[in-house]
């Protein structure tokens, strides 16, 4: 349950990522608003809230996709079917028709049925749907409709079974949802406090997101952020449970990240400086507190309690006050600045007075109690932490992938790898047999362990580059802490191992077509994703088909489809051109090139008729697949989405 929880969490950041693009074109309206209210001003104020106003859609495809084994589109689309379903079939004419009633007889609750709420449980429907079915195999006769393809057919059958049920359960549902709400909005700045602490409180967790739907969108009628960004609603009330987040974003916690850095060993000063500097900036100037949250949270837990109460203290005297500013992301400047000529903001510049003060309060707050915040920790001189092999083109994201992915075992301990905003988070057999000092030492805020199979690791807002890596490392089995060389234990190494393969070279594998890139993992065939190697594709624009690296000609396939080649390193590669093609028995494909010829990147290897391959039913994207994996130690990806044969696209470091 906790790790289903946590993929939740995770997958409610897809349909939240998307409203800075709201806010962004809302903000800027309003300020272009001020200075001449005309037609400019009204156009990006309506783009804005034409995001808005399609929330309960995006949370729908937001979590469908997210929630799925593999973040499938056929997933996605099953979520719009999930949602749209009931949200027509229950509509109040609709209602009206199936309860034979009159329209003005309807119950109030059905003119809400397309919420955020309802489409957080299209979303959970669809991805269960789709684990469990995109993978069936229907008779011959029905061959078609099998797969991926039968998820958005079975998401419709069972939401429109699910809408047989809300038809009776929605009213007292929304009912409970509406009083709730209206308990919360009667308690005032008291219920805004209550919300704040809460909020903090359950980060850890990652169920913070589920409180937040509540208060921040309309789910229960509240819709904080959606009637702050669309001015409407109750001038010093709407934006009442985000003004107080501000001064603790924007100035409370960088303060307690100076306050850390100053008591932190003198040996440790450096390495906090470093860690307390980067979470701050994420903080003041994104809101993304995760970083710096995460480096206390556990080690030193009264202090996080006590942050957890000063931003609810600071939510309700915001509220009490009636300061109200809103955002679209987080309490960072930037939406800080986008909100101040909104006009149902209400004075919003004593909220930076509220900072300065809760700066003060987080300073010495951390000052005077003696707990073990990152640099206090005294580490044994052999803490355990491992050297591991790295080259002159891994970049810093590389290089702490590596440090991280020796310090969890390697593949025999790392199942799965994913993340969130700010946070890896990872699937491992046993989350005992983890470096935790190494973790610490690879520049990591934090880390979390969930239970004994679920971790998280705070990076911060460059997460997604860190775990693109660390995702490939895993999936090319690189070996484990125990067997990971030092740099110095490489260099001292043979210059090649037993099967051929120049030790620690890197090549250059380019585009082999004028087209877009793919990432193996779209690749429409199971067998090219990742079972034959690893690679990637190019969608090609036209039919001039060019080698992918430098090396020989090791084969041609009698059909044509296909052609070997064997780097200088000993890499060997498959082209693969189109799928299914095999049974097109040559007929589109003039190769250019024979068995033992020498190639470079770039020269002519074949000439294809793309039309050809389309008019006999099958597709066209041209195949790169490195088989010999096993001899591979780093792969580092560098796909445009527009490409050209001279388009370096992926580098490669043999062991």
């Amino acid at each position: 349950m906790k790790a289903y929880l946590q993929r939740m969490g995770r997958s409610l950041q897809l349909p939240v990522a998307v409203l800075p693009a709201a806010a962004l074109l809302v903000g800027i309206g309003n300020w272009w608003a001020s200075y001449s209210n005309d037609v400019v001003a009204h156009f990006l104020q309506a783009g804005g809230n034409a995001v808005l106003g399609q929330l309960p859609l995006l949370f729908a495809v937001g979590l469908a996709l997210g929630m799925s084994v593999d973040q499938s589109g056929a997933a996605a689309l099953a979520g719009l079917v999930a949602f749209e379903l009931p949200v027509n079939v229950l509509k109040p004419e609709s209602v009206a028709t199936l309860m034979n009633i009159k329209p003005t007889a309807v119950d109030a609750s059905f003119a809400q049925i397309g919420n955020v709420f309802i489409g957080i449980i299209a979303g959970l429907i669809a991805a269960a749907l789709y684990n469990r079915f995109h993978e069936t195999k229907l008779p011959m006769a029905l061959s078609f409709f099998s797969g991926k393809r039968l998820v958005p057919i079975m998401a419709a059958l069972v939401m429109l079974l699910v809408s047989v049920v809300l038809l009776f359960v929605w009213p007292p549902v929304y009912g409970a949802l509406v009083a709730f709400a209206k308990f919360i909005l009667n308690l005032g700045w008291v219920g805004a406090g209550l919300y704040g602490f809460f909020n903090r409180l359950l980060i850890p967790t990652g169920l913070h997101q589920a409180l937040n739907s509540v208060f921040w969108f309309d789910v229960a009628g509240i819709n904080d952020i959606g009637k702050f960004l669309a001015s409407q609603g109750t001038k010093g009330v709407t934006g009442m449970y985000q003004a107080g987040f501000f001064p603790i974003m924007m100035f409370g916690l960088p303060a307690g990240a100076y306050a850390i850095y100053k008591n932190a060993r003198p040996e440790n000063k450096a390495t906090t400086a470093s860690l307390m500097l980067a979470a701050a900036f994420a903080s003041f100037f994104t809101g993304v507190t995760e970083p710096l949250e995460f480096s206390f949270m556990f080690v030193a837990w009264p202090l996080y309690v006590l942050h957890a109460i000063f931003t609810g203290l600071s939510l309700a005297f915001a509220a009490f006050m009636h300061w109200t500013a809103g955002f679209a992301f987080s309490a960072g400047l930037v939406d800080y600045v986008l909100s101040l000529k909104n006009p149902i903001a209400n004075q919003p510049l004593w909220l930076i007075v509220q900072g300065l003060v809760m700066a003060v309060i987080y300073y010495f707050a951390i000052k005077k109690f003696h707990l073990m915040t990152p640099g206090r920790e005294e580490l044994a001189e052999d803490d355990g932490v491992e050297e591991v092999a790295t080259n002159d083109s891994d970049d810093k994201y590389t290089v702490q992938a590596k440090k991280i992915y020796a310090a969890l075992g390697g593949s025999d301990n790392l199942q799965v790898v994913d993340n969130c905003t700010t946070r890896l988070r990872l699937k491992l057999d046993d989350t005992d047999n983890i470096n935790e000092n190494a973790i610490k030492r690879s520049g990591a805020a934090g880390l979390n362990k969930i239970d004994k199979n679920n971790l998280q690791i705070i990076i911060g807002t460059e997460v997604q580059f860190v775990s693109d890596e660390l995702a490939k490392l895993n999936n090319a089995k690189k070996a484990p802490i125990s067997s990971v060389k030092t740099a110095d234990e490489t260099a001292s190494t043979e210059e090649t191992v037993a099967d051929g393969i120049k030790r620690d070279v890197t090549e250059e594998f380019y585009s082999v077509a004028n087209g877009q890139y793919m990432d193996i993992e779209e690749v429409p065939d199971d067998t090219f994703q990742k079972m034959l190697g690893d690679g990637y594709a190019i969608n090609p624009t036209d039919g001039t088909i060019t080698a992918p690296v430098d090396g020989t000609i090791t084969s041609v396939f009698p059909t044509k489809h296909a052609i070997g080649f064997k780097t200088d390193a000993g890499l060997e590669i498959l082209l693969h051109m189109g799928i299914d093609t095999v049974e097109l028995n040559g007929a589109p494909f003039d190769v250019k090139v024979e068995d033992g010829q020498t190639v470079k990147h770039g020269d002519v290897v074949a000439k294809v008729d793309l039309d050809a391959i389309k008019n006999a039913g099958k597709q066209t994207p041209m195949i790169v697949i490195v088989t010999n994996m096993d001899a591979v130690r780093v792969m580092k990806f560098k796909g445009n989405a527009l490409v050209t044969p001279e388009s370096l696209v992926l580098k490669t470091t043999t062991k």
